[in-house]
């Protein structure tokens, strides 16, 4: 299946803007920056043989070695927007789409949740690689962009350099229980993941709330443990919820008004393909990732909190499925939007890490 989801582009269109929250860079007052168009991005629909057309941002040298940046929900491309100029900066090309169902990018043809499954998005990613010329990029990955790369280097190593995961850990395929199973036995039907199951039920809600009120409460989530959406509402739309310091007006406006364009319904198949994505790969149980690895994540993200998976990252599970993982960093006083939380950190992890393979 993914075999016949590998090949090609049609550029649509490009344009280039400056990000939306970004002033232009003074290259003579910072280092960090290329004097030339590090700052730049590009934007283009790339049409691939998979039936979908994707919205793709990109910065950087062309030719240069190419990373693959993957978002998770409720982001775009613009959650790496700080790793773009820095990548650029580090003479890499930057490149990250807005996944299957966001943003600029198509729904999954009929809008079939079932066509959101880890097969059907790992074949956008190698129909896009292949659209940039590259046999082989480095992936950077966040959250559900995560769970997607683990699914990438899985079962296409050969189109993977190396990958830096951020939040979400490699989960090994249970044999005998389908993950929402083991979600609602640990957590109870309100907990988000399963509340979402349930098509139009929580888009209603969020269109009770308003796209940027809940923008602000799912950014705005710090609590180290598991997030719960009430089937008696998820809080008032006049609630008060302050921003937190690493993310402005301006950039939640920016995602207001992707969301609002598009609703929420794209991101939200993911988890509802989640049982479906189980059912496909029960070929792939017990595989490892063969893949140069590092992981990071915030001692205060709610996934680092889950019931075992501290373990599984800090005594060799982690290392056991994956056997070429080179680094855990567990960053101290962080949350879940780490890339946003620590944009300088996060992107110095990266080019230090992908160097070592140029």
């Amino acid at each position: 299946m993914i075999r016949n989801c590998l090949h090609e582009l049609c550029a649509s269109f490009c344009s280039c803007l400056l990000l939306p929250s970004s002033p232009r860079p003074n290259s003579d007052s910072d280092p960090n920056y290329m004097a030339s168009s590090a700052a730049v991005i590009t934007h283009r629909t790339v049409e691939l043989h998979t039936g979908v057309r994707l919205h793709v941002a990109e910065a950087g040298p062309a030719g240069a070695p190419a990373v693959l940046l993957l978002h998770g929900f409720p982001e775009l491309w613009y959650t790496w927007r700080h790793q773009m100029r820095a990548l650029a900066a580090a003479g890499y090309r930057a490149v990250a789409p807005d996944m299957r169902g966001y943003g600029g990018s198509d729904p999954a043809p009929g809008g079939d949740a079932g066509q959101y499954t880890a097969l059907h998005v790992v074949g956008d990613l190698v129909a896009l690689v292949d659209s940039l010329g590259e046999k082989q990029v480095f992936v950077v990955a966040h959250d559900w962009g995560a769970v997607i790369a683990w699914s990438l280097a899985l079962f296409r190593p050969d189109r993977v350099k190396a990958l830096l995961a951020l939040s979400v850990t490699f989960t090994p395929r249970s044999p005998a229980r389908k993950p929402l199973d083991g979600l609602r036995a640990l957590y109870g039907d309100e907990y988000y993941v399963c509340r979402i199951q349930e098509p139009g039920a929580v888009e209603a809600e969020f269109a009770r709330l308003g796209t940027e009120q809940v923008l602000r409460k799912f950014f705005a989530y710090r609590t180290p443990g598991p997030l719960f959406i009430p089937k008696s509402g998820w809080g008032s739309p006049d609630d008060e919820v302050p921003l937190p310091s690493w993310i402005t007006e301006e950039d939640i406006k920016y995602y207001a008004t992707q969301f609002d364009k598009t609703g929420f319904t794209g991101g939200l198949n993911y988890y509802r393909a989640l049982n479906k994505t189980w059912e496909l790969t029960s070929a792939w149980t017990g595989a490892q990732i063969k893949i140069p690895t590092k992981f990071i994540v915030g001692d205060l993200d709610l996934t680092y909190h889950t019931p075992g998976v501290q373990d599984f990252i800090n005594k060799g599970g982690l290392k056991k499925y994956v056997p070429l993982l080179e680094d855990v960093v567990i960053m101290k006083d962080v949350g879940h939007f780490i890339n946003e939380e620590k944009p300088e950190e996060i992107s110095a992890h990266i080019i230090s890490f992908i160097k070592k393979f140029n």
